[in-house]
C-alpha cells in the first residue's frame, strides 16, 4: 500500500539545557515514559517520550523560538483531572472554543510550545 498510513511521533523544539524541563513536563505531569534515544541521535541532545500510541520527541533547537500556532491536539481521558493537575503545577490551561464530540483546550509546555488537550465527550 502506498501512502501515509499513520504518525510515528511529532517533534517539539526546546532550547539547549532544556531536557530537565521537557522531562518534568512530559513524565510527572503528563504521564508519558522517557524512552532511550538511539545512541547516533543523543549526541545531539533532546528526549524522546511515549504512552501508548503517542511518541513525542522534544529536540534541541539552536534560534529556538516556541510554537504558538503549530501544535500537536492529544486525546486524553480525563481532562478536568488533568487540568487540575497542571494547575497546581502553575501550568494555565485556556478552554477551548466549542467543537462537536470534544470538550478541548490549550495549554504550554515549558518552551511556550502550544499543546492542544481534547477529551471525547
Amino acid at each position: 500500500m502506498t501512502g501515509v498510513l499513520g504518525i510515528d511521533h511529532v517533534q517539539l523544539a526546546m532550547p539547549h539545557g532544556g531536557e530537565p524541563h521537557a522531562r518534568r513536563f512530559w513524565v510527572d505531569l503528563m504521564g508519558l515514559e522517557e524512552v532511550a534515544k538511539p545512541a547516533q541521535l543523543a549526541v545531539n541532545g533532546g528526549c524522546w517520550f511515549e504512552s501508548g500510541q503517542v511518541a513525542i520527541h522534544c529536540g534541541v533547537e539552536d534560534a529556538f523560538l516556541p510554537a504558538r500556532r503549530a501544535h500537536p491536539a492529544l486525546i486524553v481521558g480525563d481532562l478536568a483531572a488533568l487540568v487540575a493537575r497542571l494547575g497546581e503545577a502553575g501550568i494555565r490551561f485556556k478552554p477551548g472554543k466549542p467543537f462537536e464530540g470534544y470538550v478541548r483546550g490549550d495549554i504550554a509546555d515549558p518552551f511556550g510550545n502550544r499543546i492542544e488537550l481534547m477529551q471525547r465527550v
